[in-house]
């Protein structure tokens, strides 16, 4: 099995109780001035916005979060040259704009605590942790910063 039960230091957030922090999970986000389903298809129309605007269309009307996702892989040679430099950026801005899009989102995410946020995907080892389980678990990491800041500017 490799959905994980949340523990004292860790919440596991692919399918389980936390979904809410998932990509895929149905939480629209105003970003750029448009209005996306998921956090999922705002990341993937990053990749084509600016040189294949046709494809970052697609994406853009795309019916699900996944089918966001597998236009995106189709076209991986038509994504920005830069991308690997600048997805890690993109991605933060958009979980802070779903945090501060969302009051639910900001809750469940106040609620995981001082807990590390591990994205429990097999499939990918860069935003989870992957099959090895060994992976850069980017999403976890970016969520902890943005809790991070949440706190930090509840404090102030």
């Amino acid at each position: 099995m490799n959905h994980k039960l949340d523990t004292e230091t860790q919440v596991f957030f692919y399918e389980q109780d936390f979904y809410v922090l998932s990509n895929f999970s149905a939480f629209c986000l105003m970003w750029e001035g448009r209005r996306f389903d998921t956090s999922e298809a705002a990341y993937h129309w990053e990749k084509f916005r600016w040189d294949a605007p046709s494809i970052a269309a697609q994406v853009f009307q795309a019916a699900s979060a996944h089918e966001a996702f597998k236009i995106a892989e189709q076209n991986r040679d038509k994504r920005r040259p830069d991308w690997d430099d600048v997805k890690v950026d993109i991605m933060r801005k958009i979980l802070r704009a779903k945090a501060d899009q969302h009051e639910y989102v900001r809750r469940k995410l106040l609620a995981t605590g001082d807990r590390e946020l591990v994205e429990d995907s097999w499939r990918d080892d860069f935003w989870g942790w992957g099959p090895n389980k060994n992976g850069k678990n980017m999403l976890g990491r970016l969520w902890m910063e943005v809790r991070a800041d949440l706190h930090a500017a509840a404090a102030a």
